[in-house]
């Protein structure tokens, strides 16, 4: 059974397994949410190259747009990007919010590089994609993180249903929380690109 994040609860978590399943150019995977922290570091490590962190959070209220009162059509989220990091840089953003970030269940995060273009990201309720064009360079980092390889991963999304929905939620961490990592890291440069529907 898998370990989810503190701000993720899922109805059915004994159907869900540390496993990762293989596609031509990206790996998604269930990880321990005790484990993400380690990967994430064995992902920059194996990067020689400039990097960059991205973090996906909420848009604010105001800035969805109601049918009706009290109801949106759609969801939004913010997407925030510091570039140019070197390795250093990049271990140095995940220390100083590790908990922060793999606490929280609304958010979306990862890292990526500007040469290979492979990319990491964290989603909810522990999903963790890697895109690559070489993603069998990865197999070895995910059998030291103990996953098993399966054909069809089983995600926590595969188990919802209108009667049993998951449920995410913003969590404080030493005072802070996700919405506070912009201003934290506005003298890094980190900057808003671009507001995606959820």
């Amino acid at each position: 059974m898998l370990k989810f994040r503190k701000g993720c609860n899922v109805t059915y978590p004994e159907r869900i397994n540390e496993e990762y399943e293989l596609n031509d150019n990206y790996i998604i995977a269930n990880i321990n949410a005790d484990k993400i922290e380690n990967f994430l570091l064995d992902f920059i490590k194996f990067h020689n190259e400039p990097l960059f962190f991205i973090l996906e959070i909420p848009s604010k209220q105001y800035d969805e747009t109601e049918i009706k009162p009290g109801i949106v059509d759609s969801f939004h989220k913010d997407v925030y990007y510091i570039d140019g990091c070197t390795q250093e840089q990049a271990f140095t953003i995940l220390s100083r919010i590790d908990k922060l970030l793999i606490n929280d269940g609304l958010s979306s995060f990862g890292f990526g590089c500007h040469i290979s273009h492979d990319e990491i990201m964290v989603g909810k309720y522990n999903v963790i994609t890697i895109y690559s064009i070489n993603p069998n360079s990865y197999i070895e980092l995910l059998e030291k993180t103990e996953l098993k390889r399966v054909d069809k991963l089983i995600t926590a999304w595969d188990t919802f249903t209108e009667n049993n929905p998951g449920k995410s939620e913003r969590i404080k961490t030493d005072g802070k929380d996700i919405f506070d990592i912009p201003q934290m890291f506005a003298d890094w440069g980190m900057y808003l690109a671009e507001q995606r529907e959820d």
